[in-house]
């Protein structure tokens, strides 16, 4: 099939909705970036297996869920984005009392499932601002939890469509971060989690408190992709910016959050080369002050412009 073209016509088997030219901004929690050649949201699991049947050999692929953990250069992307949030939102609780939850279901919305059903250990997920995907993808956490201890197994999809089921013991697993102990280009569609019974009612006073936290903590209030960088070993990643007086920071329209040091915001009219240039300018400045090198949480894809 050849999608170079905008408005071809895909085959009738497919029953997802494919764009061209589409600006990422659009897409991504900084709001800034350039446009992805192709785009495609799938209707459900088994549209997004067909559609990835189609593709040509070495097609670029990037699947998206929120966006909250990616910047788009501002030349834009090559290739197709697998838009996952709003089509692969399946929820479901499970006979054995395990959680199905596909890519695209947001960790809010999981949290919240979890608690009406009166389980607990999912509380956390309702302070990262991502879909599954994404979550599963860098072994994303906060308040001293991780995706991946709730995980049973998990599938991908692969590049010809296929579908495989895998468990935490295919992976290395660690501190925002996540590998295929044997390399393989898959992407992960689902993941079946096991979280323990008890006081739904908690559950959800501690998922109010938990954003309370955030609400008082984080500028929300301005387009940011949450956690700019992975904490050190024994450290703070925000307290190393703040003690290296970069706080309020600016470089064009993008600066270090005056709330929270490891936070960079989208003031209103930052381009994706502003925000790049300014991760690296907090790296240079910390590691040169300090001799720590700070390590991007943000996945940065795409072409300079």
């Amino acid at each position: 099939m050849n999608m170079s073209e905008p408005g071809q016509f895909i085959a009738e088997s497919l029953r997802g909705e494919l764009r061209f030219d589409v600006p990422m901004r659009k897409h991504t929690s900084w709001r800034a970036g350039g446009n992805a050649q192709r785009m495609y949201r799938p209707a459900d699991l088994n549209d997004l297996v067909a559609f990835m049947r189609t593709l040509p050999a070495g097609e670029p692929l990037y699947p998206v869920g929120l966006g909250s953990n990616l910047l788009v250069r501002d030349g834009g992307l090559r290739g197709t984005v697998l838009l996952m949030h709003g089509a692969l939102s399946e929820l479901r609780l499970e006979a054995d009392g395990s959680v199905y939850v596909e890519a695209g279901v947001p960790g809010a919305k999981l949290a919240r499932f979890a608690s009406l059903h009166n389980l607990r250990g999912a509380e956390f997920f309702a302070g990262i601002p991502g879909t599954v995907g994404g979550m599963l993808a860098m072994n994303a956490g906060c308040y001293g939890s991780e995706i991946w201890e709730k995980v049973l197994r998990v599938q991908v999809v692969t590049r010809n469509g296929e579908l495989i089921e895998r468990t935490p013991q295919d992976y290395e697993i660690g501190y925002r971060h996540l590998a295929l102990r044997k390399a393989a280009e898959e992407w992960f569609v689902s993941a079946t989690m096991k979280f323990e019974q008890g006081d739904g009612e908690a559950a959800r006073q501690q998922i109010k408190e938990l954003l309370s936290k955030r609400i008082a903590s984080q500028p929300l209030n301005l387009p940011n992709a949450g956690s700019v960088f992975r904490n050190p070993p024994g450290d703070h990643a925000a307290r190393l910016i703040q003690q290296c007086g970069l706080k309020g920071k600016r470089i064009g329209g993008a600066q270090v959050s005056e709330k929270h040091a490891n936070f960079i915001v989208n003031t209103g009219d930052a381009t994706a080369a502003d925000i790049e240039n300014l991760i690296n300018e907090v790296r240079q400045t910390v590691a040169a002050q300090t001799g720590v090198q700070l390590h991007p949480e943000v996945r940065i894809i795409g072409e300079a412009k």
